[in-house]
């Protein structure tokens, strides 16, 4: 993927900014993403992954981030799934009917994990 300098430059000055350690990283973007997104939204599986039961093209409510501790690795979202929510990666999602800001969130997530950042 080609680098966008007003995304990474988005993404220095905000999840990342003061952060060095992967704790302090994993910490930032739970907390950016947080601050960014309005929930519930609506997204539909943009591909298959072997830790979740969503198939390519379901549709979904988002209904919250994953609890905390559960993002030390990777973004996780919840969704209502069955009688409880389930959290998958955010990776996996792809919003359909968000705000603006929740969508530039989500796309910088995409965008951090797609040029092979990680914490």
């Amino acid at each position: 993927m080609e680098q966008n300098e007003e995304r990474e430059q988005r993404i220095s000055n905000g999840p990342l900014v003061d952060a060095y350690g992967k704790e302090e990283i994993a910490m930032g973007w739970f907390y950016y993403l947080e601050g960014a997104c309005s929930f519930p939204f609506s997204a539909v599986c943009r591909c298959e992954r072997a830790i979740s039961p969503l198939l390519f093209k379901d549709e979904v409510e988002v209904i919250g981030l994953g609890p905390e501790n559960e993002c030390e690795n990777e973004i996780f979202v919840e969704i209502q799934w069955k009688p409880r929510p389930l959290a998958v990666p955010l990776m996996q999602i792809q919003p359909t009917k968000a705000t603006e800001k929740t969508l530039e969130a989500v796309k910088d997530w995409h965008y951090w994990v797609a040029q092979g950042y990680e914490y």
